[in-house]
């Protein structure tokens, strides 16, 4: 609407402004105009009465007298009478129409003041002849005749006041039309003065809008230097600065969204009344396990709540106001959760959350604490046999040469298997912890794996097993560290040897593809249970547990084979079923980046 512009209230004011004014000038005009007129009616009537008694004392001659007052009535259109002793002697109307009767002009003259020479000016209603119903307002000024003449005689001149509202008629007009000329000219002078000083303030709404809106190169012009030019570079000056600021809040947010999607903990932020305010995706992979595991559905949009197991951590640490630390199980992975809280001023407005998956330090301060006592009890029998035997030498219970010597046998061969687990250990260590030099070079594969073969020939006739190998194409070469490899496929070789039965078959395959070569050691033998498979590449981990220590390995020759095929970035496998047998299969790429440390 109109009046809600500025444009239309800008335009209202002045138009209503120069309304009053004008108003107020054109009252006091026309009041003016109007008592100006009579006033004037007046003084021409003293004018002429002072004429016509002039004429009618000066004159003897009473005719031409009359017809000059007659003629001076016709000409001025007033009317003239001459009173005698109180009674009309003369009249320019005669008796026509229109004209005030004598005694009632009298009424307005007392005698006193006819004869003390007294004058009449008064504006009255008086009954004309013929009009004795409707009186007119008339102007009437009489004048006293000389003391010459007989008492209350004079002359007495009035005119209808019409005549002189005729003249102020055209004045009033005049009056009117100036004043709606000058309120037409104002209201289209006050629309285009507010029009021209709205339209900068126009352009800064619809740039004010673009603004809002994210269009912050939206530039207001400059036309004036005025207050609007001040202002319009105001508003440039504060796009400017806001421009700036969102950007810089936007590269904070960004940065601090990056940040927490970088970041390897989960991140949740709460408020006063536990609803969720901001997460990072490691913290929603957390939060979807815990509302899975408790059977819910998480809540979304606005409102979304803390899973039912983080809600008592969150209410002791808004009471408490102090940081708490809790650790859950979720989905057979350990998770510790840090909640602190968070404060506006002095009052807590709500808490922080970090969620750390602790599974991978758990699994290792369990296998520090397994390898320790793995260590501790692979040691114990070698070191108890040891220091027995030594004690039955100090001691002389072995008497012959021959018993002495079948001890110090013992004593040795002990000591090669302390030796022994002490290099695997050292070994292991040096691959876990990166440090595993490969010297690849081209090996012709079938004289490789034919030496490998053969070397195990009198050890597998001593447990009555076959070793036989599955001859590649002629020709055939690989890249690798023939060192390692050979360890690795002689650690499988005597495993399976070890865990087959008497007249059982092991066989050694090789496969090349176009992109990699695949090694293989089947054997025939007991087996491995099913739920024992996935850590047959740990530390200690034996097949046959019921085998003794003198025939059996540390329990470290598979994860030392593990880690060399990594080295040489390949992968090994393991199928086994109770009773059939047992396949290590382990492929390794052609094109191996180096990885020598």
């Amino acid at each position: 609407m109109l009046w809600q512009s500025v444009v239309g209230k800008l335009w209202f004011t002045i138009l209503l402004l120069v309304t009053a004014v004008l108003t107020i000038l054109m009252v006091l005009l026309l009041r003016f105009t109007e008592g100006n007129a009579i006033e004037e009616a007046e003084s021409r009537l003293n004018s002429y009465a002072n004429m016509a008694k002039t004429m009618y004392e000066t004159h003897s001659d009473e005719t031409s007298t009359y017809d000059y007052l007659q003629s001076l009535s016709d000409e001025f259109q007033i009317n003239i009478t001459i009173i005698k002793n109180g009674a009309k002697a003369w009249s320019a109307q005669g008796n026509r129409s229109g004209e005030i009767n004598v005694a009632t002009l009298l009424e307005e003259w007392s005698v006193e003041g006819l004869e003390k020479g007294e004058r009449i000016v008064t504006e009255a209603n008086y009954p004309a002849n013929g009009q004795e119903q409707d009186p007119i307002e008339m102007i009437v000024v009489g004048v006293p005749l000389s003391e010459d003449y007989l008492t209350s005689s004079g002359i007495i001149l009035y005119q209808p006041l019409s005549a002189v509202e005729e003249a102020a008629a055209e004045t009033r007009r005049i009056i009117y039309l100036s004043a709606g000329i000058a309120l037409v000219l104002t209201t289209v002078f006050a629309f285009f003065l507010s029009s021209r000083i709205t339209s900068p303030l126009r352009k800064m709404r619809q740039a004010a809008l673009e603004v809002a809106q994210g269009q912050f190169h939206t530039k207001v012009p400059i036309l004036t230097q005025d207050e609007i030019g001040q202002l319009a570079i105001a508003f440039n000056r504060m796009r400017r600065e806001l421009n700036r600021n969102i950007s810089e809040l936007n590269q904070e947010k960004e940065q601090l969204s990056h940040i927490l999607a970088s970041m390897a903990d989960g991140v949740i932020t709460l408020d006063r009344q536990g609803r969720i305010l901001l997460t990072n995706p490691q913290a929603e992979e957390v939060l979807a396990l815990l509302f899975y595991e408790e059977g819910q559905k998480p809540k979304t949009g606005e409102r979304k709540t803390l899973p039912i197991s983080l809600t008592p951590l969150f209410e002791q640490v808004v009471s408490a106001e102090k940081e708490e630390l809790q650790e859950l199980s979720v989905q057979g992975r350990s998770m510790a959760v840090l909640m602190a809280p968070l404060y506006a001023e002095e009052h807590v407005r709500g808490a922080v959350a970090v969620v750390r998956d602790v599974t991978e330090e758990r699994r290792h301060d369990k296998l520090r604490k397994d390898f320790i006592a793995n260590v501790s009890h692979e040691l114990r029998t070698p070191i108890s046999m040891l220091q027995g035997y030594s004690e039955a030498m100090v001691d002389g219970v072995t008497s012959s040469d021959e018993e002495r010597k079948e001890v110090a046998q013992i004593i040795y061969d002990e000591s090669l298997r302390m030796g022994r687990l002490v290099n695997e250990l050292l070994d292991l260590a040096r691959m876990e912890a990166g440090y595993i030099d490969l010297k690849r070079e081209e090996v012709d594969l079938d004289s490789y794996l034919e030496r490998i073969t053969r070397k195990f020939a009198s050890f597998a006739r001593d447990y009555d097993v076959t070793v036989e190998l599955a001859r590649p194409g002629r020709g055939q070469v690989a890249v690798f560290d023939p060192d390692r490899i050979e360890q690795v496929l002689t650690n499988l070789i005597h495993n399976a040897i070890r865990h087959t039965d008497p007249g059982g078959l092991i066989t050694v395959v090789h496969e090349q593809e176009e992109e990699r070569d695949t090694f293989a050691v089947v054997d025939t033998g007991r087996g491995i249970p099913e739920e024992d498979l996935p850590y047959v590449f740990e530390r200690f981990y034996k097949a046959d547990k019921a085998r003794t220590r003198q025939h059996g390995g540390t329990g470290l020759g598979l994860a030392i084979a593990k880690h060399i095929i990594d080295a040489h970035q390949g992968k090994m496998t393991v199928h086994s079923r109770l009773g059939e047998g047992t396949t290590f299969r382990f492929t390794l790429p052609k094109h191996q980046g180096d990885r020598m440390k």
